[in-house]
């Protein structure tokens, strides 16, 4: 399917206002893709994984902001469709090319072939993944890198880079984890097996054995090239990029380099105002740049360590060697692995987080908003299973699209208009307890959006079931970036106290956010941007029951919808009967 060749002229007039020089410089990147089930070792444990070109993780796609993507994608599975979502890439003007199965497309069925085509607007550090059912946790991502316009420099200086997609991996298939998370009595899937880098990790052995008291070690060359340890070959005394992305499924993440600071540079694909750390967090759907400086002893190499936050760590920590040439890569470091901080030291964690600040130069918020949602996140039950809820209603997502029902008018099953999605929830709710009346509904969770308006989210954190126990959420935008105002303590009442916790002096821009337990999050983006996007919790398992929401923008300002996108549900039938997009 080829999309409409005007439709993507003006994404790429709208990218290029912001850098005319370079539009003579813009590239169309073609890439053909055929997604089928491979065998694959990703920790030595052999599994079926979602391979693309047969291989795990996917092709790295590289690109110049302002260069059109063309993928042509063919769907292999047997069984089942999919669809794969740029995540961070925010689609302006082509939402039909957004990847969001039964929002802004169709399913792509089996033996079929459908082409994503979009325009990369601006720099930074991406990826893609699938984002139908589960698939992300079955192996469907890889990395997308968008460099700076040629002619453009970046605003930090760096003498090589290193790319680290950061996940984790279950030895159980995703249909028995999907079956697990839907059964009635409820079962948990449990802890993921292992952390990969790369796509690499090790099972039941650990690198650094001689470090960990009763860990086997791992042996020294690795006999399955698939999961061998990665090794990051640097130079002394050199400044890397280090471009971190992390598409877990569960785990939440903090990464370490053995005596090395990191200097954060980039996050989301947004400039930051430069700040050193230790370690990072990463949650599921961040990423990031950092500087590195090799500046330690030449004759050693050092540990990078990944490690579980925000959950009781029962997956042993990734490891990997930063190998200072010209030593070689198999000498392990001597010195032990740096500890990543405990997983439940929220106050770490929040320090990191509260310190990122845009970059000078970045266009500030909106003083004040038109509009504000208040979201409740809550764990629930529902006819005997387990569900997670916004404001009391646990997202369920239709067979016809809604970027098609909307942009046709349908008004079959209430697509065309569902009823309002709560804005707020009751301040008298007890979010340090279990829910008194644990029973939630299902809903379309749909909110309307005016064209550009400017709209605030409160992200409100909650006890889960279980007394004393709330977890942590990282929060995903389609479509938009957005400012974070701020964050805090307990629940969020809008008072002075509060707005006085906002900062609407340098707000980072982000597409991923986290809710810390029993706190508030509040964002600010502008709905400038028409189409059907998704909000959602980015932890698969908690999207997978039910938590999130969708934001219905404009969508009579949206251009031509290619029909291929929308041959499905209510849409397939209305389009074979002469309706148009």
């Amino acid at each position: 399917m080829e999309l409409p060749l005007l439709a993507v002229a003006c994404c790429a007039l709208l990218a290029f206002v912001a850098r005319p020089h370079c539009a003579e410089a813009a590239k169309a990147r073609h890439f053909k893709w055929e997604i089928s089930n491979i065998f694959w070792s990703p920790d030595c444990e052999e599994k079926v994984v979602i391979g693309i070109n047969g291989q795990f993780p996917g092709p790295t796609i590289r690109a110049r902001a302002g260069d059109t993507i063309h993928v042509e994608l063919k769907n292999a599975l047997h069984t089942e469709g999919v669809v794969i979502h740029w995540h961070g890439i925010r689609q302006i003007g082509t939402p039909w090319a957004d990847g969001t199965a039964a929002i802004s497309q169709c399913a792509i069925n089996p033996e079929e072939t459908f082409t994503y085509r979009f325009v990369v607007d601006k720099p930074g550090t991406y990826f893609y993944h699938g984002h139908y059912g589960m698939q992300r946790a079955a192996g469907l991502y890889g990395s997308l890198i968008v460099d700076v316009a040629e002619g453009e420099e970046e605003p930090f200086k760096y003498d090589g880079e290193l790319n680290l997609l950061l996940s984790d991996w279950y030895h159980e298939s995703i249909h028995t984890q999907m079956v697990m998370l839907s059964s009635k009595p409820f079962r948990w899937i449990g802890e993921p097996q292992s952390l990969l880098i790369n796509g690499r990790g090790q099972f039941n052995c650990s690198m650094a054995a001689a470090h960990t008291p009763g860990a086997t070690q791992c042996p020294a060359a690795a006999v399955n090239r698939q999961c061998a340890p990665v090794v990051l070959p640097v130079l002394p005394n050199k400044t890397y990029r280090l471009r971190l992305a992390s598409t877990t499924s569960l785990a939440s993440l903090n990464l370490a380099i053995g005596n090395h600071k990191l200097t954060v540079v980039e996050a989301d694909g947004n400039y930051v105002d430069p700040f050193a750390v230790d370690d990072i967090d990463l949650y599921s759907g961040d990423s990031y740049s950092v500087l590195l400086t090799t500046d330690q002893d030449p004759s050693s190499n050092y540990w990078v360590t990944v490690g579980v936050r925000g959950r009781l760590p029962k997956t042993p920590p990734a490891l990997a060697v930063l190998n200072y040439r010209p030593n070689a890569a198999s000498k392990l470091p001597s010195l032990s692995p740096p500890v990543t901080p405990a997983w439940d030291d929220y106050a770490h964690s929040k320090a990191f987080t509260y310190r990122i600040r845009a970059r000078a130069g970045t266009p500030p918020p909106p003083a004040t908003a038109d509009r504000r949602i208040e979201l409740l996140n809550t764990q629930n039950k529902m006819d005997g299973g387990i569900k997670w809820s916004i404001n009391n209603a646990s997202m369920v997502l239709p067979a016809t699209p809604y970027l098609g029902s909307l942009k046709l008018g349908l008004n079959k099953s209430g697509l065309a208009a569902p009823a309002p999605a709560p804005e707020t929830f009751s301040r008298g709710y007890d979010l340090r307890s279990p829910p008194a009346n644990p029973n939630t509904t299902a809903g379309p969770n749909v909110y309307a959006l005016a064209h550009g308006a400017t709209v605030d989210v409160v992200l409100q954190n909650a006890n889960a079931l279980a007394a004393n126990v709330s977890e942590v959420h990282p929060w995903h935008l389609h479509g938009h970036d957005f400012w974070v105002l701020g964050y805090g303590e307990g629940g969020y009442r809008g008072d002075a106290a509060d707005e006085a916790r906002l900062n609407l002096r340098d707000p980072p821009l982000r597409n991923t956010v986290v809710i810390f337990p029993y706190g508030w999050t509040k964002i600010r983006f502008v709905a400038d941007n028409p189409g059907v996007w998704a909000f959602h919790c980015h932890i698969e398992p908690h999207l997978h029951m039910g938590m999130g929401v969708v934001f219905a923008e404009a969508v009579d300002r949206v251009g031509e919808v290619p029909k291929e996108g929308m041959m499905c549900g209510a849409t397939a039938s209305a389009l074979v009967n002469g309706g148009h997009l």
